[in-house]
């Protein structure tokens, strides 16, 4: 379901249904008449509809965290909110760019529509910019040839399966988790085409990320991840510690 489509066209059909009533039926008996109904919903709907469709095209959308890829920066029931403006404004349903703001840049954790189904959205950290030539094997990140610092978290157990690291990618820290095996999962060398930009989980060995769907078009980045506003997996009250919590 297209929740930005349905908006938008229900704003629309509101908004013209306002706009004969002004220029065509203004001066026309409308008492017991469908016509009357109709006009109170649209009168009364029209501008909480245009308000919701400006905020969530424009300014914030709310999004829900359905797997484990960003752990343990996002988890699973997490509800966030994602600044739609962060990347540039685009017009609703079309998704056609009418103004620049500012582009992404490595250590941003952003949303964007997967290129082979944009119906669906995906949420990872910005590794690699367009140009960018990134290796990536046993665990350890190399971007133009620079290694990624990344140092054992100390608040986490050195015995855990998945060890906690902290990476500093630029001027952003962030926690990632690995595996303890030999091995980590897409291990490879990419480079990231014009206009493109390299996502990558912070679960790094479970996340489908660029390293299986290949770096993400410009044109398809929804927004930059803000802060969490809920936490609330299944059945479980909500996590109140987590409401509010900058994503970083």
């Amino acid at each position: 379901m297209n929740l930005a489509l349905i908006l938008v066209s229900l704003t629309a059909i509101s908004g013209a249904i306002i706009l004969t009533d002004i220029l065509f039926w203004k001066n026309k008996p409308k008492e017991k008449s469908p016509t009357k109904v109709i006009l109170e919903y649209s009168y009364a709907f029209f501008p909480v509809l245009l308000l919701v469709v400006v905020i969530r095209s424009f300014v914030f959308e709310p999004f829900r965290i359905p797997s484990g890829s960003m752990k343990p920066t996002l988890l699973v029931g997490d509800f966030i909110f994602v600044k739609k403006y962060s990347y540039g404004l685009r017009l609703p349903v079309l998704e056609k760019k009418i103004l620049d703001i500012e582009k992404p840049r490595r250590g941003d954790v952003a949303v964007f529509r997967l290129p082979s189904d944009p119906s669906i959205n995906y949420i990872k950290r910005v590794i690699g910019l367009p140009g960018d030539k990134i290796i990536y094997q046993d665990h350890m990140l190399t971007i133009n040839g620079d290694e990624v610092v990344m140092n054992r978290d100390s608040a986490n157990p050195i015995h855990e399966m998945k060890p906690q690291f902290i990476e500093e990618i630029d001027d952003n820290r962030h926690t990632i988790i690995t595996s303890n095996a030999n091995f980590s999962i897409g291990e490879g060398y990419y480079e990231v085409p014009k206009n493109s930009y390299f996502m990558m989980g912070d679960n790094r060995d479970n996340s489908r990320d660029s390293r299986f769907i290949g770096s993400i078009p410009e044109e398809y980045l929804v927004g930059k991840a803000a802060r969490i506003w809920m936490h609330m997996d299944g059945f479980e009250w909500p996590d109140i510690k987590r409401i509010g919590r900058k994503i970083e």
